[in-house]
């Protein structure tokens, strides 16, 4: 090997980092002593960022593409390194290759039940996790606070550190804007794009990532909560209690037999002072004496269909008026009775 040959093995050429991990956040390229000479090629390939360090300093930083590296392209490594007049021999400097693609499908969750005040539910314990996507957008920020001088810095060495800093600033973010559970557990795309203005200022100055998407897979309350939240569901589907009420008899009746018996359960109960007062009126309203007894001593037993006569409504009607509590009752054998004491005492008064 000839002076020049040797003078060159001593000396880098061509930098360049070809990534075969789907991983690797950052690479510092490895000079094994080599300098770099006086117009080296320099390649950054789609996705990559050069990081030059010298002395301990930032310098200058390099987007893909093909760079030659003279004084011209590097001033602040020529500031740093003293060089007024350009650079005729070689030099030393960590070169870092950082990527900056977008890592995806990154999982998060809380370790432990994130407590927060609800208007609904008073003070509730919620869980919640799902994936996350970032990408380095401030390189100097993320070598100094998160690669450090790693030469292979890998995202699972970074993982932990990432999800405990989520989930911190997804708890403060939720307890800040007082989203009701209700509202966590029906709307995760729109939380997450919500949080994401909250969660990135924090991950940015922290760490020079960036979030780009941020997605809630599921967040679950205490067992008692969810008991809760069905109960409200299943009201809000019932709608109006009389209608359903009279869908109900409606369907026993028409099944028959032990679908008619089954539709009956709840007229199993006697009417009370209320319906005496109704009776009373419907009576007097239709002047209709044979309807029922003008005197409590007459009045024995008042089946529905008799109740509902009198009145000049339908039995289903009756039935609605009782089950929506107008209309006071309790079981008596298996049919409704006027309550006589009440009657009596109503035609007394």
């Amino acid at each position: 090997m000839g002076i020049l040959d040797f003078i060159k093995s001593e000396l880098l050429e061509i930098i360049e980092w070809t990534d075969d991990s789907r991983d690797t956040l950052s690479y510092r390229y490895p000079d094994d002593d080599k300098e770099i000479k006086n117009g080296a090629q320099l390649i950054v390939r789609e996705s990559q960022t050069v990081q030059f360090v010298a002395a301990g300093k930032y310098a200058d930083a390099f987007g893909p593409g093909k760079h030659t590296l003279t004084t011209e392209n590097i001033p602040i490594l020529s500031t740093i390194l003293g060089w007024k007049y350009g650079f005729n021999s070689p030099f030393k400097c960590d070169v870092y290759f950082v990527n900056t693609r977008l890592f995806t499908g990154n999982k998060w969750g809380t370790s432990n039940p994130v407590m927060m005040r609800d208007k609904d539910f008073g003070v509730v314990r919620l869980r919640a996790f799902g994936t996350y996507d970032f990408r380095i957008n401030d390189v100097p920020r993320f070598l100094k606070e998160v690669a450090g001088t790693d030469q292979n810095f890998r995202l699972d060495e970074f993982a932990d550190t990432m999800r405990s800093r989520i989930v911190s600033v997804f708890t403060e973010a939720l307890a800040t804007a007082q989203v009701p559970a209700l509202d966590v557990a029906t709307r995760y795309s729109e939380l997450g794009e919500a949080l994401l203005p909250i969660i990135n200022p924090a991950m940015t100055g922290k760490y020079g990532l960036e979030i780009t998407s941020f997605v809630l897979e599921n967040v679950s309350v205490p067992p008692e909560v969810e008991q809760a939240i069905d109960k409200r569901s299943s009201m809000s589907v019932i709608g109006n209690l009389n209608d359903y009420v009279k869908y109900q008899m409606g369907v026993g009746m028409g099944q028959g037999g032990d679908g008619a018996a089954a539709a009956a359960a709840p007229a199993q109960m006697a009417i009370g002072f209320g319906m005496a007062q109704e009776l009373m009126k419907g009576m007097q309203a239709q002047q209709a004496p044979a309807a029922a007894p003008a005197t409590a001593g007459g009045i024995d037993v008042l089946t529905p269909e008799q109740a509902a006569q009198a009145l000049g409504v339908s039995v289903e009607d009756v039935m609605a008026s009782i089950a929506a509590g107008e209309l006071k009752a309790r079981k008596i054998g298996n049919a409704y009775r006027i309550a006589r004491a009440a009657l009596e005492e109503f035609l007394r008064g």
